[in-house]
């Protein structure tokens, strides 16, 4: 195609982009029936044209980041890492509620509303990325470990739990994954990991036994998601049991594109359980498929770690490449009950407007370096 010649960067990651994309369309467009009938009297072509705009938007997004001088980051990421603690202090304060949460931030006059933590997560993500390049020979103990990395990433995620736990323990996984490829001693990563579980233990009892004394307002919200995934009950389960239907009447080769059923069940269809309409609409396979899709995208950014000679490039493509495909295991997990309710959306998938974009400016980060290593190969090509 004529189209890639204009592209830079991995070229594979450009066409999962593409793919992941287009079936997003296809699936979105038949998950909002049920939203379109309660809201905007049955027209699916208002949430169809919707989504196709914010995806084209998101093309022209990551072009343009793929464009830009991946070191670029490493300054910017300085500055948005501090600007990102008082906004999301505003936004625990003053954000726009949504579920029982105040996650979500206003832009004045056009109406437009943002996840603050979308901001935070890819700022820290590339703030590590930094360090780890920078002071990667310093941090071989615990002291200067925990004053470089684990203040910075324990600030932020601890900024962000209070609405969003979910996204917060996966952004500190992360940062850990990130820190094991930067090449901290694994014995303090797993000293830092083994406090976490026992600071984990402790939180979940205090939302097991004193939900309402949590600060945020959130503990019964979470306790209440805990216990209907531990309790097995399908009055209170309601979302893993339909999204379990629509698994297991799809089959292996699926209802076929716009028969599926349990859409009308799933209040979450086109975003949170948006996996699960897939599989029940396009089978097993596509399922398999998917997740096939997402590994490479993680074997790509391993694949820039292993031909980039930059250590910050390296940890950045790696960290953000990571970050997305780990959301989309724990977005899966949830479709087939394997996981409680997270309310993470499944990348490049879910129906969604600024999130989407947020994981194009990711890619288009990872595009960069890609792009960097790419025209490095082709000097040394022709210095040959």
């Amino acid at each position: 195609m004529k189209l890639f010649n204009y592209l830079k960067g991995d070229k594979v990651i450009w066409a999962i982009m593409f793919l992941l994309s287009l079936l997003s369309v296809l699936v979105v467009y038949s998950a909002v029936v049920t939203l379109a009938h309660k809201f905007k009297q049955g027209n699916t072509e208002y949430y169809l044209f919707k989504h196709f705009v914010i995806i084209a938007l998101g093309f022209g997004i990551a072009y343009l980041f793929h464009k830009i001088k991946y070191t670029i980051f490493s300054k910017v990421a300085q500055i948005g890492f501090i600007l990102s603690v008082p906004l999301l202090i505003y936004t625990l304060l003053k954000g726009v509620s949504a579920g029982e949460a105040s996650r979500w931030l206003e832009v004045p006059g056009i109406g437009l509303t943002f996840q603050s933590s979308d901001i935070a997560k890819l700022m820290l993500i590339i703030y590590v990325a930094r360090v780890l390049a920078l002071r990667g020979k310093d941090l071989q103990d615990f002291r200067s470990i925990f004053k470089h990395l684990l203040i910075p990433i324990g600030l932020i995620c601890a900024l962000i739990l209070p609405a969003n736990f979910s996204t917060a323990a996966l952004l500190f996984f992360n940062c850990l994954v990130l820190m094991f490829v930067g090449g901290i001693n694994i014995k303090i990563i797993l000293k830092i990991l083994g406090i976490c579980v026992l600071a984990g233990a402790m939180f979940f009892s205090w939302i097991w036994f004193a939900p309402d004394t949590i600060p945020g307002g959130r503990g019964s919200t979470w306790k209440t998601r805990l216990e209907s995934f531990s309790s097995g009950d399908t009055k209170s389960n309601y979302q893993s049991e339909q999204a379990k239907i629509a698994i297991a009447t799809g089959g292996v080769i699926g209802k076929g594109p716009g028969n599926s059923t349990q859409r009308a069940f799933l209040p979450q269809a086109s975003s949170d359980f948006i996996y699960a309409i897939i599989i029940e609409e396009y089978g097993l396979l596509s399922g398999f498929v998917l997740l096939f899709l997402y590994m490479i995208l993680l074997y790509r950014g391993i694949k820039i770690l292993r031909d980039n000679d930059k250590p910050f490039g390296s940890f950045v493509a790696v960290g953000l490449s990571f970050s997305l495909v780990f959301q989309a295991l724990v977005n899966m997990a949830v479709a087939v009950n394997l996981f409680p309710v997270t309310g993470q959306p499944l990348p490049l998938i879910s129906m969604g407007g600024t999130s989407i974009w947020f994981t194009m400016i990711a890619i288009g980060i990872i595009l960069s370096v890609s792009r960097s290593v790419e025209d490095k190969s082709e000097e040394k090509l022709e210095t040959a």
